[in-house]
C-alpha cells in the first residue's frame, strides 16, 4: 500500500518556520547549506537532550502587584535623574515623563482602593509619597 502511495508522487514537506521539537529556527529553503538529509534529521532527532523550558535563558516568574509598582517607581527615579537607565550611561532627567508615572501610580491607587492587601496599599502609598517629594525637590531646583 505504500509503495502505491510513493509512486503516485504525494509528498508531505513541513514549511514551518520553526522546528516542533526544539523551537529554533530552520534554515530558510536559501539557505544553500540546507538538504534533504539534514531537514530529516532535524525532525527526527531533537538537538538536545535537555527540556525546552529548562533551555530558555531565563524562566519569566510571576508578575505580583508589588513588582509591577517597584517597576513603575523606578522609571519614575530613572526619569528624575535618581538611577541612570542602563550601568555606565550618564544619568538624564525628564520631569514631565517622572510627573506622568508618579500620575499613573496615583491613578493605580485610586482605582484599586479597597483591592489591595495591606502590604500592598502600604507600599503604593509610601513609593507616591517618596516619589512626590523627590519631584518637589527636583522641581525646585529647575
Amino acid at each position: 500500500m505504500e509503495e502505491q502511495e510513493n509512486k503516485r508522487g504525494f509528498r508531505v514537506q513541513d514549511r514551518r518556520r520553526f522546528s516542533p521539537e526544539t523551537g529554533e529556527p530552520r534554515p530558510t529553503e536559501d539557505d544553500p547549506q540546507r538538504s534533504e538529509t539534514t531537514d530529516t534529521k532535524e525532525r527526527e532527532t531533537p538537538q538536545s537532550d535537555q527540556p525546552r523550558a529548562s533551555r530558555s535563558p531565563s524562566p519569566r516568574e510571576q508578575i505580583s502587584f508589588s513588582s509591577f509598582i517597584l517597576g513603575l517607581s523606578t522609571q519614575a527615579l530613572m526619569y528624575m535623574g535618581e538611577i541612570p537607565s542602563a550601568p555606565g550611561q550618564p544619568v538624564q532627567k525628564d520631569l514631565t515623563a517622572a510627573q506622568q508615572m508618579i500620575d499613573v501610580l496615583a491613578m493605580l491607587q485610586q482605582k484599586t482602593t479597597g483591592n489591595l492587601d495591606a502590604g500592598e496599599s502600604s507600599m503604593l502609598e509610601h513609593a507616591l509619597f517618596d516619589l512626590r517629594m523627590r519631584y518637589v525637590d527636583l522641581a525646585k531646583k529647575a
